[in-house]
């Protein structure tokens, strides 16, 4: 008499489910070994862009005292001994430009909070820190 088959033809149908979890065991490998790569990438774009800014800045207030000036108040972090510049711009009601300077910190403090004032050419509504920067030598 023939012997009763348990399971289809071997080859028939596709892949063993032995093929099958090791193919799914190197997917899985290969998606962390790639989701390791990128999280380091983005760590170290992050250190890269940070560090790569020795000198930094925010600006905490502002208040338009005329037609033609507007008080600023920065804090700005730098290292001791390094001067740093910070430019800062006012803006009108319709975001012209009307206003835009350099202000060169010098001191040798690490952290500092300065008042500077901001001439313009007509009434600012609004005041920006654009950036700060090492100052050139």
């Amino acid at each position: 008499m023939a012997e009763a088959r348990t399971g289809p033809p071997q080859g028939r149908y596709g892949r063993s489910a032995e093929a099958d979890a090791r193919t799914d065991r190197r997917l899985r490998i290969l998606g962390a070994v790639l989701g390791a790569v990128l999280l380091g990438g983005v760590i170290w774009a992050g250190v890269s862009y940070i560090g790569g800014r020795p000198v930094s800045g925010e600006l905490t207030g502002f208040e338009v005292l005329s037609d033609r000036e507007v008080e600023v108040n920065l804090a700005v972090r730098k290292p001791s001994g390094t001067d740093g510049v910070c430019t800062v711009r006012a803006q009108a009601e319709d975001g012209l430009e009307v206003g835009r300077a350099d202000f060169t910190f010098e001191q040798n403090a690490g952290s500092l909070h300065r008042t500077v004032t901001l001439r313009t050419t007509q009434r600012a509504t609004s005041a920006e820190l654009v950036g700060c920067s090492e100052a050139a030598d």
